[in-house]
């Protein structure tokens, strides 16, 4: 049970200017909502407002609950400004959240702790693109996604090698870095994580989406996709995605919640595929469902998220 926050002044940062901004504007309605209800003064604060830093600096804060996805929000830039303006704030600290957002710094990662993930191949902007090479080092079908964005945004599944120029076009049309993975099939299962010193897995969770793969729409649309819970694979591979779930956790240096996703194969192989470190918390999203199927209602782990970031401060 999270401590009470009832009287705490919560700013909830949201909007943003990033790709995600129309997530960040749901997720925090949903957030504001939770923690008034548990009794917190939770004002909303868009980041995209040029008086924001006044607002922030100016308001006399307890704690900031960030709702902001995709760069400058999730990428380690808010936590620094929090850290230097002295409010606690919700989740990962400054280094996680650069790590994390970035796919191909986190592969390294991944590789060098010995979790397995797909193949991959980081292309950077202005470089020569050997898409022959790309298409014999990890097969016809790829999943060619932007480094540092969230949400699916500027993500291509390519089906044959003919698709692949045009794929990371778009791609770097959203960033100046590019991850070309091999596509794994399978099912797809995303394990919340929860806690500080101990942090712990929450149940395992089944994605179907309606379209091909989990997209955009997929992810905010109500209706575009089910989640199931637990996962319906193996209790070994559902072991075993929320053991790397946890260790990626650790790996990234991540605090306080954090969302895995990984893919199962026919065979129970699982794949971690990347991290977030601020997971959406919409009426469709995944993490609040998890913790619902563990008995945390979204009050109440909103409330929970708020009592960590006043546990790292001290207050």
């Amino acid at each position: 049970m999270a401590a009470s926050i009832a009287g705490r002044k919560v700013a909830v940062l949201l909007g943003g200017t990033s790709a995600e901004r129309d997530v960040s504007l749901h997720t925090g309605e949903q957030v504001i909502g939770a923690l008034r209800a548990g009794g917190a003064i939770a004002e909303p604060i868009d980041t995209a407002d040029p008086a924001f830093l006044d607002t922030l600096r100016d308001g006399g804060f307890d704690v900031a609950f960030i709702c902001l996805h995709g760069r400058f929000g999730e990428d380690g830039t808010m936590q620094g400004l929090l850290e230097i303006l002295g409010i606690p704030y919700i989740g990962s600290g400054v280094l996680a959240s650069a790590l994390a957002i970035d796919k191909v710094m986190s592969k390294h990662l991944f590789a060098a702790a010995g979790l397995r993930s797909p193949e991959y191949v980081a292309l950077t902007a202005g470089e020569k693109v050997d898409h022959d090479g790309i298409a014999a080092a990890l097969g016809d079908k790829s999943v060619v996604k932007p480094a540092n964005e969230g949400s699916s945004v500027g993500m291509t599944i390519v089906h044959t090698a003919s698709e692949l120029p045009a794929a990371i076009e778009k791609a770097f049309r959203h960033d100046t870095s590019v991850l070309v993975e091999r596509f794994v099939p399978g099912v797809e299962v995303t394990v919340g994580v929860l806690g500080m010193d101990e942090p712990f897995a929450l149940p395992t969770l089944e994605i179907v989406p309606e379209n091909e793969f989990y997209d955009y729409e997929s992810k905010y649309v109500p209706g575009m996709s089910r989640h199931i819970i637990p996962a319906r694979v193996s209790e070994a591979a559902r072991a075993e995605c929320q053991r790397l779930a946890l260790a990626a956790h650790r790996v990234l240096g991540c605090r306080g919640l954090s969302r895995a996703d990984t893919i199962v194969t026919a065979d129970d192989t699982v794949y971690l595929l990347e991290v977030n470190t601020i997971p959406g918390m919409t009426s469709t999203s995944l993490l609040p469902d998890s913790a619902r199927a563990a008995g945390i209602e979204f009050p109440e782990l909103c409330a929970m998220l708020v009592s960590y970031a006043l546990e790292v401060s001290g207050s």
